[in-house]
């Protein structure tokens, strides 16, 4: 199979994901103009016009991560903002930068090497996937401008079903977020009054975890497609490892506006999920964020999410609710959040509404 044989009449969907040539193979063809099918609703691209270059969110310095004053920060940017960036978080640079190349040499192989990755069917256990988001009704799916590749991190994901192409650098990168997110859960968690992350709640706040690496090609159309639409992560609590091509938006404190997250080198981008939003009874806030694609520059992006166990039981803490403050939300079944969230996949905010009383 070549990616080289796309033309205009062709089935997209078909080239594209089962195929499993991606976006980047439609790249490869030379493409002038992007297929209808790659075109995103006017209200889902990113208006230009509610760009906010006048504000910017919190960059937090971990050098002295114990201290008070760097808890608090944390806790405050997770209720005003949702999102904050952090440096000198302890991860090695050099592990990042082989985190991105590893992200180019898998998503530049040729269509037949990639294809082992794809599966028509997915299911939880799946150790490694290549997917792509194609919403929308059966016949009128449209592609999110970006191509995906899955890592399992829980013990039933075997680690020597991933990618040779990727598997030392995500293995590598994992040994050491896996404890940064513990910690930054932790302090956060600190600020609910919520004792330390125990055995009781381990698999409430990190019982299932994945590695997605995602890669954003050159888009000839930019202004009319979208990386990936607007929403809201369902987990506890994201890391986010982004190049420096830039394109992640997230919305700001002044309404309809859009903030740019700038790219820093060596830096994390940590965003709260609904999880936490539910768990922590509105006291943080997960964000809408969106990603918008450039016309000249492939962008890598590296999330961990780090999700509550499928089976765990999600809803207010106890702490919360101690002092008479009414509950905002009810007690549900992660994995029926989960399923509702890939099923319906809610508009924004949305899905926040499924949990609410």
């Amino acid at each position: 199979m070549s990616s080289l044989k796309f033309k205009p009449n062709d089935d997209i969907l078909d080239f594209v994901i089962k195929k499993a040539n991606g976006l980047k193979g439609l790249v490869d063809t030379s493409l002038a103009i992007i297929p209808n099918q790659c075109i995103q609703p006017k209200e889902q691209r990113l208006d230009k016009s509610q760009i906010d270059n006048q504000e910017s969110i919190p960059t937090i310095d971990l050098t002295n991560f114990d201290d008070l004053s760097i808890e608090k920060s944390i806790q405050e940017a997770a209720s005003k903002w949702g999102f904050f960036q952090i440096i000198n978080h302890g991860i090695p640079i050099e592990v990042l930068e082989d985190l991105k190349d590893a992200a180019h040499n898998f998503f530049e192989l040729p269509a037949e090497e990639k294809v082992k990755y794809h599966k028509e069917k997915v299911s939880v256990g799946d150790s490694a996937l290549l997917f792509w988001s194609a919403i929308g009704e059966k016949n009128e799916k449209v592609l999110e401008w970006r191509d995906s590749l899955r890592h399992g991190c829980n013990p039933q994901n075997d680690s020597n079903h991933w990618p040779p192409q990727t598997r030392n650098q995500v293995l590598e990168y994992q040994k050491w977020a896996k404890p940064l997110a513990k910690k930054l859960l932790e302090v956060l968690l600190k600020g609910l009054n919520v004792n330390e992350i125990d055995e009781s709640l381990e698999p409430l706040l990190m019982g299932t975890m994945s590695i997605n690496v995602n890669y954003y090609p050159p888009c000839p159309n930019p202004s009319v497609a979208i990386g990936f639409r607007r929403h809201c992560d369902m987990d506890c609590i994201t890391l986010l490892l982004q190049d420096d091509t830039g394109g992640l938006y997230v919305r700001g404190t002044k309404g309809d506006n859009w903030i740019h997250v700038n790219p820093i080198k060596g830096a994390l981008a940590v965003n709260i999920g609904d999880s936490l939003q539910i768990m922590s009874n509105d006291r943080y806030k997960s964000i809408e964020h969106c990603v918008a694609v450039d016309s000249s520059r492939a962008r890598i992006s590296v999330p961990l999410f780090v999700n509550p166990s499928f089976d765990s039981v999600i809803g207010p803490f106890p702490q919360m609710l101690k002092d008479g403050e009414k509950p905002v939300y009810k007690h549900i079944l992660f994995s029926d959040y989960w399923d509702h969230c890939f099923i319906k996949r809610p508009f924004g905010k949305a899905s926040l509404d499924f949990a609410k009383i």
